[in-house]
């Protein structure tokens, strides 16, 4: 199928020509008529499928072909809500290059950047407002805008706003809106709350349900290298010195532990930024740019920033540390492999990871091939103690553990000062991370994917670019 054949006006499809987009996905062949009919829809779908051209593309069109009847000056005909700036962003840029013909104006509204200019952008008049709701709560309390002629409402990754803590001021904001609307629901993953909310907003929605969260793309070659905390850094700056990985986003768990990988990385010649919610605006902005254009190799960012972060021929995702929700690491890698590329998804995984590594395998289906006779093999299989003062966190050095005796301060209180000739027998059971039993040990894995020259990676020639 192409886009023709969706019944597309000319406006859109002469964009879409200039984008070098012609075959829609899986998720826009199907959501595309739903919308165009004036159904509400109800999308499943995890990044990278395409669901910002699903809703995008019908909602300019319907705003285009309705366009005569409004009259005087421009209201606020949609409304997308999405969790991060960096995604409004985003979505406001693909929105600007798919309605480039039709004359209708769109703003994206978001927190961190002065409130002025978007005041001002209100004042003029707009057709589409892409918001988070955090800045869209301000401005309507201070009666900047104006929701009640909304036709079209679009709750995009609502899992990830429920993540976010944003649900109540989503709905505070639903409230203000017509009740005779047409809603479009987007959502990777379905919790309760989330399933509820979908009862409460959608009227007999069309269902679109596109790559289950369990799978993951074939074209992703993934790996896993089990290796000590202590000696991450160190893996990370060696693989990247291998300048076939023409870019890689690295995912981190913690704000202060983007900053500190991204400092790492500068430090061995790799070009790095992070991005994190502490960042201003600006700075983030300029980050991603960097990235996109290849001023910078790496960027480092957290799970909340790094949503919305959409670029083409991403070549690898590397977790720094693996996920503790085993949905996110499909979100992660699923950010390499797009439109008919091959990608590639490297994992660290620390002792204390391992069972985070384990309920990854269960939800994808199988194993994650592991890298052997690296240089930083994982030596330390016990947790690690909290910040030890006196150097004594890790104990074994790859020995097991079974039979070592309990540090002093860790006996329980009725056993701190037995007799040595006469220690109870529960001080000779092993601490119970101990009797966990050792970490995996490491086995082998491919080599990275090849790639050109210009590290760009290989379309083949029946591929063509897709839309997000």
């Amino acid at each position: 199928m192409t886009f023709n054949e969706l019944k597309l006006i000319p406006q859109i499809l002469k964009a879409l020509a200039q984008e070098n987009y012609a075959t829609p996905t899986p998720i826009q062949e199907k959501s595309i008529p739903a919308v165009l009919a004036g159904k509400d829809l109800l999308g499943c779908a995890q990044t990278g499928t395409g669901k910002t051209a699903a809703f995008s593309l019908p909602i300019i069109q319907l705003l285009t072909e309705n366009a005569g009847k409004q009259g005087g000056k421009r209201r606020v005909r949609s409304l997308i809500l999405t969790p991060t700036r960096e995604l409004a962003i985003q979505i406001a840029e693909n929105i600007d290059a798919y309605s480039r013909f039709t004359g209708l104006r769109n703003l994206s509204i978001v927190g961190g950047v002065s409130q002025k200019p978007q005041e001002q952008a209100l004042a003029q008049g707009t057709d589409i407002v892409i918001a988070t709701p955090g800045r869209l709560i301000d401005l309507i309390n201070q009666k900047h805008i104006d929701l009640q002629h909304v036709e079209i409402l679009v709750l995009d990754e609502a899992d990830r706003m429920l993540d976010m803590g944003f649900i109540h001021d989503v709905k505070r904001i639903i409230a203000k809106l017509p009740v005779k609307r047409q809603t479009l629901f987007f959502s990777a993953t379905m919790p309760p709350e989330i399933a509820d909310l979908v009862k409460s907003l959608l009227k007999d929605p069309v269902k679109v349900e596109i790559t289950p969260v369990s799978s993951t793309a074939e074209r992703i070659r993934q790996s896993v290298y089990l290796v000590d905390k202590e000696n991450k850094q160190k893996l990370l700056n060696d693989l990247l010195q291998d300048r076939s990985i023409a870019s890689a986003l690295v995912f981190t768990r913690t704000k202060h532990g983007a900053d500190r990988v991204a400092r790492g990385l500068n430090k061995a010649n790799v070009t790095a930024q992070a991005i994190h919610g502490d960042k201003s605006q600006n700075s983030r902005q300029a980050a991603l740019n960097n990235f996109k254009n290849g001023t910078t190799r790496v960027l480092v960012a957290t799970d909340i920033a790094a949503r919305g972060i959409d670029v083409d021929e991403l070549s690898h995702v590397i977790n720094y540390n693996l996920p503790n929700i085993p949905e996110t690491y499909v979100h992660r890698i699923g950010r390499t492999g797009r439109a008919g590329l091959s990608g590639i998804a490297i994992s660290f995984c620390e002792y204390e990871e391992v069972p985070y590594l384990k309920a990854i395998e269960k939800l994808i289906g199988k194993r994650v091939p592991e890298v052997k006779d690296h240089e930083y093999p994982m030596l330390n299989t016990t947790k690690s103690e909290p910040a030890p003062s006196n150097g004594g966190g890790r104990q074994n050095n790859g020995r097991q553990n079974s039979g070592q005796q309990p540090r002093q301060d860790q006996r329980p209180r009725q056993e701190q000062r037995p007799k040595q000739e006469q220690r109870p027998r529960q001080e000779q059971r092993p601490r119970q991370e101990q009797a966990q039993g050792a970490g995996r040990q490491p086995s082998n894995i491919g080599g990275q994917r090849p790639r050109s020259k210009s590290g760009q990676g290989q379309r083949s020639q029946q591929q063509q670019p897709q839309p997000r």
